[in-house]
């Protein structure tokens, strides 16, 4: 297949309903051509971050849906009598709720498109956060916080997987951060309205996201590469054209979109079987590698047993504290969305990664000295407050790489054809790992401290040879360059 004749045709025939007498391609002088090809990449950005901006509502809900269960605790078990397991099941049932959303969300992406996907995700939260707030008893509680969990699960694979695929090679690691940034955001803001409202009230403000998300879809373009696939190419590059801006010369983009397209199966569904050639093994593996050591880093664990951490080092007020930690994984993570198409997605992973380690070995080594010390001890204060130092420094170093990173190459390294089935299999392995942590993070503090700490450790020194070996470096490629270099 030559693709020679479709770069005339592309060329001419986009550029005439799209472009204007007077445009910077018709201009004769040099200077005319750089002030009209400015013009476009600002338009460029301009459409793709408005694009982005819509679509993070999504993740912003998934945060808020995460963070909504620590400041509410005390007064839904009072409120509704519940006791500390039931409450604690409350709290599990959104993991439990994505793990169905996360099977389903690769296919229902794939048939509907992202949008589509998205627009059914945002339908059970509204129901869910409706049927919380009224909740009389733990049914309507628990189906709520399942109907919540299933609508997490579809965002937290279709975002990631539209950042790419609508992003600018330049711009796909800073805009593909805004996903965790986001996700962030959700959780502070959860924190902070959880000090002055009641529960009730939060869970109606928990529906805000989605409403305004289901309008902002109507307003942005399906994702090219997804209509490609379905072989709707005029519609592709219409869409591809209001992205990249109406002055943009997109032909060369086109071409390597049509030619990844042609050369996989047009089959809208893939086998189990497939995923053995190591084309698609390979980037599967990688995916699920770093989206499972995300979790199993125990950061969710960590992050739901802070009070505990902040009481032993003597800090009263441990929601104020939580927010404070909320704050700072705000900021880390935006610090992660400026630097990671500067610094590269594997460096970053491997700073983070190492990060982690050399923190929660702080806190094995505060923990374990404390287990000699009398409480009364002036070095088991110090002790106490060098744990929450080693807190902090695993919060931050996961911000900066191992929090967004992994969720942006996955869905930067996964074949175009595959991605519905593989991306549904790193998501589900991702819930699972964040579901079997925030299950055992309680009884495993319980039986040692020190020794919880010490298996996070580990894990996240494992990290850092599965980055070291395994993990490529995507800053500054195209997709379809990824995706290809796998063959």
């Amino acid at each position: 297949m030559s693709f020679r004749d479709d770069s005339e045709d592309a060329r001419g025939d986009l550029r005439k309903p799209f472009l204007h007498t007077g445009s910077w391609y018709r201009m004769g002088s040099t200077q005319s051509s750089m002030m009209g090809s400015s013009m476009a990449i600002r338009e460029s950005s301009i459409s793709v971050v408005a694009c982005v901006l819509i679509v993070a509502l999504g993740p912003i809900q998934f945060g808020f849906t995460s963070g909504y269960s620590s400041p509410t605790q005390t007064a839904i078990t009072e409120d509704l009598g519940l006791s500390v397991p039931e409450y604690s099941l409350f709290g599990s049932l959104s993991n439990v709720g994505a793990m169905v959303g996360a099977i389903a969300s690769g296919q229902i992406a794939e048939y509907i498109g992202r949008k589509g996907s998205l627009m059914i995700a945002a339908i059970p939260n509204i129901i869910g956060w409706l049927a919380i707030s009224f909740a009389r008893d733990t049914s309507f509680l628990y189906m709520g916080r399942l109907l919540e969990g299933f609508g997490v699960g579809i965002i937290s694979y279709t975002v990631p997987v539209y950042i790419a695929e609508i992003a600018p090679q330049n711009l796909r690691g800073a805009l593909g951060s805004v996903n965790q940034l986001s996700v962030t955001i959700g959780i502070m803001i959860a924190y902070v309205l959880g000090l002055f409202v009641q529960w009730r009230i939060l869970a109606v403000l928990g529906i805000l996201p989605c409403t305004i998300l289901i309008p902002g879809l109507f307003f942005i373009p399906e994702s090219p590469r997804w209509l490609a696939k379905m072989g709707m190419m005029e519609e592709f590059e219409a869409s591809l054209q209001v992205l990249r801006g109406f002055d943009t010369d997109i032909s060369f983009e086109v071409n390597e979109i049509k030619r990844s397209v042609a050369s996989t199966s047009r089959r809208s569904t893939i086998r189990f079987s497939d995923l053995k050639r190591r084309r698609y093994w390979l980037p599967l593996m990688i995916g699920i590698g770093l989206l499972i050591l995300q979790q199993l880093s125990g950061v969710n664990g960590v992050l739901f047993y802070s009070s505990n951490i902040f009481a032993v080092a003597g800090i009263k007020n441990s929601n104020v504290a939580t927010c404070g930690i909320g704050a700072i994984q705000v900021i880390a993570t935006g610090v992660t969305t400026w630097l990671v198409d500067k610094a590269g997605r594997r460096l970053l992973l491997m700073i983070s990664s190492v990060g982690m380690t050399i923190s929660l070995l702080l806190v094995v080594v505060s923990f374990g000295t404390q287990t000699f010390l009398s409480e009364e001890s002036s070095l088991y204060s110090i002790m106490g407050i060098l744990s929450v130092v080693g807190v902090v420094g695993m919060i931050i170093a996961f911000s900066l790489g191992m929090g967004p990173i992994p969720w942006i190459i996955m869905s930067e390294i996964l074949p175009v054809n595959i991605k519905g089935l593989a991306g549904s299999i790193a998501t589900l392995a991702n819930w699972l790992a964040s579901f079997v942590i925030t299950m055992t993070a309680n009884l495993l503090l319980t039986w040692s401290s020190a020794g919880t700490f010490a298996i996070y450790m580990v894990v996240c020194a494992f990290s850092v040879a599965f980055v070291s070996i395994w993990v490529p470096e995507t800053k500054g490629r195209a997709l379809e360059e990824i995706q290809s270099s796998f063959r």
